[in-house]
């Protein structure tokens, strides 16, 4: 199983509910594998694993980091090169007024930034730190470069970002706030879970995935079944196979309890179309 966090797994809040961890732990307890898949950096991820109660591999940087918390150890990293990053920012710049910039750096466990760029949810972090000059952007490898400018319209700004980066680079987005995601070219969630399956020898058609933005969008493309949480974007909605409740109301949870207690010997019809839960919510173990 493969669930995004934000606005899927967890809570508006940022908590992981009771009975998400309940759920969690159930499907994990009879060997389904469990992997998140975020565009989330490391540094972001350890307040999840402390209300979980484990540490799940993780996914991060929307695909361009496959990451093992239980030996802190990074098992594959797709950064855009220093030279490809001079390249984007160079035509954004060009073609979007006001672009300001930031890179996720290390592994995504470093953050720099431009002055110019806003920090909304970075703010008491270590590891941040304002680039000095401008070819401090671009010095190093990024696993992801980050661009805003302004009050923007996601969906509109991403198809202008995407237009002047075809070929060069992935661009999307996660949130409504007008922050526009980078990534090295081929370089997507359903990139990195495609690799992680791969090395626990899993089939797509055996994983389950919850989404809920565009930057998932691409991974419940892949997926053998494709769940969006209710209060998904329409192009999530349009693409999902199922729809559950909203993350406010569990949704990730619940689908999973319905799987589960269809399989269970106190189910309706162990038998029938809700049976072998297990196999229906494959991942890696």
């Amino acid at each position: 199983m493969a669930t995004d966090l934000d606005g899927t797994l967890l809570r508006a809040d940022k908590s992981v509910s009771p009975r998400t961890v309940e759920a969690i732990s159930r499907i994990s307890a009879e060997g389904t594998g469990v992997v998140l898949v975020t565009g989330r950096p490391i540094r972001w991820l350890q307040h999840v694993y402390d209300q979980l109660g484990q540490p799940l591999p993780t996914i991060c940087a929307n695909g361009a980091v496959v990451y093992d918390p239980v030996v802190d150890q990074v098992l594959r990293a797709d950064p855009l090169a220093p030279d490809l990053l001079a390249e984007v920012v160079q035509r954004l710049r060009a073609e979007v007024p006001g672009v300001s910039f930031a890179v996720e750096v290390t592994d995504s466990r470093e953050f720099r930034h431009e002055l110019a760029y806003p920090l909304n949810w970075d703010r008491g972090y270590p590891d941040i730190r304002v680039i000095e000059t401008p070819a401090d952007l671009h010095a190093v490898p990024a696993v992801k470069l980050l661009a805003r400018a302004g009050a923007q319209d996601p969906d509109a700004f991403v198809k202008v970002v995407a237009a002047a980066l075809a070929g060069l680079a992935e661009a999307t987005h996660s949130s409504y706030t007008g922050l526009i995601e980078i990534s090295a070219a081929g370089v997507t969630k359903a990139a990195g879970l495609a690799w992680y399956c791969t090395q626990h020898g899993v089939d797509a058609a055996d994983v389950v995935a919850f989404g809920d933005m565009p930057n998932d969008v691409p991974m419940l493309t892949w997926v053998g079944r494709a769940v969006a949480v209710a209060n998904a974007h329409p192009a999530v909605l349009e693409i999902a196979g199922d729809v559950t409740a909203s993350n406010e109301e569990d949704g990730v949870a619940a689908y999973l309890e319905t799987l589960l207690d269809a399989d269970s010997p106190d189910g309706a019809d162990g038998a029938g179309a809700g049976s072998h839960a297990a196999d229906r919510i494959a991942g890696p173990a």
